[in-house]
């Protein structure tokens, strides 16, 4: 076998450190839109990420392209995350917890929204099918715990998804965590099942 070539299901070297530079780069962006409160200079997320801004540039030639792995790096991870979250704990506790996640999601998207909008109004960004993915997560859950009988079995989807959007238009990043939290608790209490009829009428 030449020198040249790789051993199966190893990466090149070459390759591989261009897969970590580019894992690093979106890791470092994603913390930065998140606590931003202006634009997020590029030469800053480079530095941060320990490479040049050539290096930034070569994987991502437009600001856009970042904004663009970002978002979609965050939109895989809370749509896997319900999957994930029903394997480690019990429906109730996994949805209280994607919520968690959603919020955070959130905070990052504020950080490059203006850049994002611009994209998909544009046509350079693509428009991400972000509503159905993250309702059809939150359908996981919910139907879980109708199954074991810890979440109410007459809620949508859908409906679940505008009460947690409405929470993170109504707040702002000074209110959060703790304001945001407490509406999300909200939100996971009515969720709940309540008392049977005969049960609230003490019979």
């Amino acid at each position: 076998m030449s020198s040249l070539e790789s051993t199966p299901g190893t990466a090149r070297p070459g390759r591989a450190d261009a897969r970590r530079n580019r894992e690093k780069l979106i890791a470092v962006a994603r913390a930065a839109f998140a606590t931003a409160d202006d634009t997020v200079a590029l030469e800053a997320i480079a530095r941060e990420a320990g490479v040049g801004i050539g290096t930034l540039y070569r994987h991502f030639p437009t600001r856009e392209a970042l904004v663009e792995a970002v978002y979609a790096a965050e939109l895989d991870d809370l749509a896997a995350g319900a999957a994930t979250l029903l394997d480690e704990y019990p429906p109730e506790i996994a949805i209280r917890a994607w919520m968690e996640r959603y919020a955070s999601f959130v905070a990052t998207k504020r950080g490059m929204v203006d850049t994002l909008r611009a994209g998909w109004a544009s046509g350079r960004i693509a428009t991400p099918t972000t509503r159905e993915r993250l309702t059809a997560a939150i359908g996981t859950i919910l139907a879980s715990g109708a199954r074991a009988g810890s979440l109410r079995s007459d809620v949508e989807p859908e409906d679940v998804i505008a009460m947690l959007l409405g929470v993170f238009l109504s707040t702002t990043a000074l209110d959060a965590p703790q304001r945001t939290g407490r509406l999300l608790n909200l939100i996971a209490d009515a969720l709940r099942p309540g008392p049977e009829p005969s049960d609230r009428r003490g019979g």
